[in-house]
Order: structure tokens, then C-alpha cells, then sequence
């Protein structure tokens, strides 16, 4: 069955790549592809990475870009800006500079990774620039600030509830540990940075689903995958219910990582055992992709 990977990274020139301190390297578009094929993986979503929080290489826009122009079949794009630019003030025309990508093709913004707190007038004024554009975000939500990236919210997510409400026109992609540890009511200050683990108690981020329509998820990388592996029949219910709003991605950042096969596994497992609907199945491994990107 098509699979649409809504969550890639790669560098365009892997030979002028540096290697981060834990010895790895960001995949090249081949390797990408390579791994796509393995998965059943027909396209995939790249997302640059330009914040220099806790990132070792960051990945232009015009890079990825040119990794696009080079495989069209293959993958799209979602641009990336950081509320920063433009003399740091959320006075900046980011809208000129957000439309300039989207007529290049850019799909989307993300993955947002600045450190600034999710409702911050600068972190404002990119969104409000993506609801004219109608653009919709990918974020990375950070526990705290420091030691980490992303976008930065408290435990509960109150700031981006307020951004969702304030914009009820932008949609919002949620990805990472933070986001997806709101799946359960268990969930701490102490371990909402990690993969957790067992049984969900209904938390606050199904609150949130059912609350705003704008809100999306992602349930690539770690945090997504254990988020639904960690309670197989909290899973069905969760993708059944919200199977409209989910995206299957993968974020793999390193030819040594494997979790997606298993995770790729793990869904199919939904389905083969009556669980999660072949319909729904669809929405969440392509269709919903597919009506984003327009493909």
C-alpha cells in the first residue's frame, strides 16, 4: 500500500556534512530513498532545519530545495523560517519572505525548532504570516529551554492551546517528546521529555484533539511511534478517532536506526487484527499526506 513519510531530514552535499559528537550523520537524499524503499515509502516530506538550537548542521532551505528539484517524484518540501529573523522583532515582514518559498513549492513550514516560548509576539507574527499564506506548521515542542530545541511550552501545553485558539485558521502539525507525553494523564514535569512508557490514562493532548480542528499530529521518530507502541488498544482508539488528523512520518536521522520497520510493522498489526480500519489506516499512511501536498 503507498506510504507518504510526512517527517524527512537530509543534507544535499553529504561531503562537505559535518558529523555530530555522537558520531552519526544526517542521511543523504539517497539514503533517504534507500530507506523509503525498505519501508514502502513512495514520497517524503523534507523539512529543513535552520535554528541553531542544540543542532550540530543546519539544512537550507535552498538545499532542500535542490534536493527536491533533483528527486521530484520523491520527495516535496515544507520551507522553514525562524521567528528571529529579520532583525529580531515581531515586527518582521515574514510573510514577503514565507511567500517567496511558497511559490518555489514550499508546502509548508517546518520543522519549527526555535527556542521561544510557543506564544511569544515573535513566534506570533510567524503565525499569524502562516494563516495568510495558509501554510500550515510543523513544531517541535521543548520541556524547557536549554539542553534541547524546539518551540517551548509547559506541561499541559496552555500556550499552545492559546495559539490555537487565538488562530483557529492555522494548523498546527504537534511532534516530539513533549507533545506526544500529553497523551496521558500520567504524564510529569519530571518525565515529559522522555519516551514514556505503559498503559494510557487519557491526558490532555485527546482534550486538545477533540477541542481544536486545527490541530494535526505526527507520529514519526520515537516519541510518536512509542507514544501509540506503548498501548497497543489506546492506539486503535486514538487513530480511529482522530484518523482525519494524523500524519505517518518517520524522522530517521541515521542509517543505524531501525524503530520504523517495527513501527511500520506495528500498524499494519492494527489492521490485520481488526482494530484500526482499513480506511482510517489509508487517511493516516498517505491520504491525509496527499490532500496537504496537493498530490
Amino acid at each position: 500500500m503507498k506510504k507518504i513519510d510526512i517527517h524527512c531530514h537530509v543534507v544535499a552535499f553529504p561531503e562537505f556534512s559535518t558529523t555530530r559528537p555522537n558520531g552519526q550523520n544526517f542521511l543523504s537524499a539517497e539514503e533517504q530513498i534507500a530507506i523509503h524503499d525498505k519501508s514502502g515509502v513512495s514520497h517524503g516530506v523534507l523539512l529543513p532545519l535552520i535554528s541553531p538550537e542544540a543542532r550540530w548542521s543546519c539544512m537550507s532551505n535552498e538545499e532542500t530545495q535542490y534536493v527536491v528539484s533533483k528527486y521530484p517524484d520523491r520527495f516535496s518540501w515544507f520551507c522553514n523560517v525562524d521567528p528571529r529573523q529579520g532583525n529580531y522583532t515581531d515586527k518582521a515582514d515574514l510573510t514577503h519572505l514565507i511567500g517567496q518559498y511558497k511559490e518555489k513549492g514550499a508546502k509548508g513550514l517546518g520543522e519549527l525548532t526555535a527556542s521561544l516560548y510557543a506564544d511569544d509576539p515573535m513566534m506570533q507574527n510567524l503565525f499569524r504570516s502562516c494563516v495568510e499564506l495558509d501554510m500550515p506548521v510543523l513544531i517541535h515542542i521543548a520541556p524547557q529551554f536549554g539542553g534541547t530545541y524546539g518551540i517551548v511550552d509547559e506541561l499541559g501545553l496552555p500556550r499552545i492551546e492559546k495559539m490555537l485558539k487565538k488562530y483557529p485558521d492555522l494548523k498546527i502539525i504537534g511532534h516530539s517528546q513533549a507533545f506526544w507525553s500529553e497523551i496521558s494523564a500520567d504524564n510529569t514535569v519530571e518525565i515529559r521529555g522522555r519516551c514514556n512508557k505503559g498503559k494510557v490514562k487519557e491526558g490532555r493532548l485527546p482534550y486538545l484533539m477533540r477541542e481544536y480542528g486545527n490541530l494535526y499530529c505526527d507520529i514519526s521518530a520515537g516519541s510518536g511511534s512509542n507514544a501509540m507502541m506503548r498501548d497497543p488498544e489506546y492506539a486503535v482508539k486514538f487513530l480511529n478517532e482522530f484518523a482525519d488528523r494524523v500524519y505517518y512520518g518517520a524522522d530517521v536521522c541515521a542509517n543505524i536506526q531501525t524503530f520504523q520497520y517495527d513501527f511500520l510493522a506495528f500498524l499494519e498489526g492494527l489492521v490485520n487484527d481488526g482494530g484500526l480500519s482499513q480506511d482510517n489506516y489509508e487517511k493516516i499512511m498517505y491520504k491525509n499526506a496527499e490532500k496537504l501536498l496537493g498530490i
